[in-house]
């Protein structure tokens, strides 16, 4: 089965050429984009319209390689020991199987997300070469050699937070996700709000592209924003004539918490809107 995008996620032409092309070669698809472009969204997304089942590795600050492959509770162990228990006898009882193996040994091979890959230490990609090019890793306490028997489909996130070393980038198929233009994000919104009234989504969309236009705006509000704004101008029952105002008094956009997400940001439309009533006198 080739990936076409699903009827809850509107897949562009380029997006659709690298999933399928990471399919082919068997590499990790690794994307790239803003924050809320539905890079997390993808793999779920990928999964459903393959048929696969879906296991997500979610990265944090502290994360390590390790933890995906497996990891030993010594602790337990000890604790057993102490208590007299059975099992102590067979290290296998205490050795706990990560994401990676998971997704070696589940059936059909699944898709695997590592989400975020760049919130982990630098060494976080290095310590998974091996494991992501030969899909196999070793298992030092019980002598066990885990294999995937098929290839997972593995989908990697990144926010650019860091630069990912260079032997890591050249075992994937990379993509970037591109700011969507009006057009496509239309038609994500259509299929999110299908009875949407054309004029509330045409103002909304057009107010919408002029705030992330804003010269000096810390944080251009995304796709995911956009979203909730419009589900919060639906919710309040907000006119599109209100959206159309162009009032120096409400350059703001009305419930902007939705889309702004710093006070800088918020100043920046009070100073502009205190200008705007300025030069208008």
């Amino acid at each position: 089965m080739r990936f076409a995008g699903t009827d809850s996620y509107v897949a562009t032409t380029d997006l659709m050429v690298a999933v399928n092309a990471a399919v082919a070669l068997e590499r990790p698809l690794l994307v790239k984009g803003e924050p809320g472009t539905g890079k997390t969204i993808l793999a779920q997304e990928i999964a459903r319209a393959l048929d696969r089942p879906l296991i997500q590795w979610h990265v944090k600050s502290t994360t390590k390689a390790q933890q995906g492959l497996y990891e030993y509770d010594a602790v337990s162990r000890l604790r057993d020991s102490q208590l007299g228990e059975a099992r102590v006898h067979d290290i296998a009882n205490y050795i706990k199987p990560g994401k990676l193996w998971q997704a070696f040994e589940t059936d059909p091979a699944p898709v695997l997300l590592i989400d975020e890959i760049d919130k982990a230490d630098i060494e976080f990609p290095n310590d998974l070469l091996l494991e992501l090019d030969r899909m196999e890793f070793h298992v030092y306490e019980t002598g066990r050699t885990v294999k995937a028997a098929k290839r997972p489909v593995v989908v990697i996130t990144s926010n650019n937070e860091k630069e990912l070393p260079d032997a890591f980038l050249r075992r994937c198929f990379f993509h970037y996700i591109r700011f969507p233009d009006p057009e496509t994000m239309q038609r994500i919104v259509e299929v999110h709000y299908p009875g949407l009234k054309h004029d509330l989504l045409h103002a909304a969309l057009t107010l919408f592209f002029e705030v992330r236009e804003v010269p000096g705006l810390k944080k251009r509000p995304s796709t995911s924003e956009l979203l909730d704004w419009i589900r919060l101008l639906v919710v309040e029952d907000i006119p599109a004539e209100t959206l159309r105002t162009k009032d120096s008094r409400s350059l703001i956009p009305p419930l902007y918490g939705a889309l702004l997400k710093n006070e800088q940001d918020v100043h920046l439309f009070e100073r502009l809107a205190f200008l705007a009533r300025r030069e208008s006198r």
